[in-house]
């Protein structure tokens, strides 16, 4: 059984504390209408060609790249405790696969700490895929994402 010790050297994490409550961000991930307003970098849409959110549902979402070629998502929900958490597979073809999103929610008032954790199999990879951008890439969508909370939490 491995330890704790080598699991989080597999483990790249993103935290923020969003201004919006808990249920807004919840649904955010978890109703499509949403989740194609921020899933994908600025000036980048999103089509969300399945979306069961249950456990053991799939999730697949399409993002057209400017060369004509498509950035496909997609993954199965493990475990989903409403407005705490969410695990799921997740595959980013062509750039990562095989690696776990864990997903907490945790409400602090009118606001929301948010933590995002990405589970890869080897510690390599991991390392392969925080010189990658990961940072970047999911600070960007997550960038995104606070402005849309902020403008729906507004409305």
């Amino acid at each position: 059984m491995e330890n704790l010790n080598e699991i989080s050297k597999r483990i790249l994490t993103l935290k923020r504390t969003l201004n919006a409550p808990r249920k807004l961000v919840w649904e955010a991930w978890t109703e499509a209408d949403h989740i194609v307003r921020w899933w994908a970098p600025a000036g980048m849409n999103i089509t969300v060609i399945k979306h069961e959110f249950k456990p053991g549902g799939q999730w697949k979402y399409i993002m057209p790249m400017p060369d004509g070629s498509e950035f496909i998502s997609e993954g199965i929900y493990s475990e989903i405790i409403p407005y705490e958490k969410i695990i799921t597979t997740a595959d980013f073809k062509p750039m990562t696969e095989g690696v776990v999103l864990h997903v907490l929610f945790e409400e602090e008032g009118d606001k929301t700490n948010f933590t995002f954790s990405v589970v890869h199999a080897t510690e390599e990879y991991c390392k392969q895929q925080e010189k990658m951008g990961f940072y970047n890439g999911w600070g960007t969508a997550f960038d995104r994402m606070e402005k849309y909370l902020v403008s729906e939490a507004g409305r």
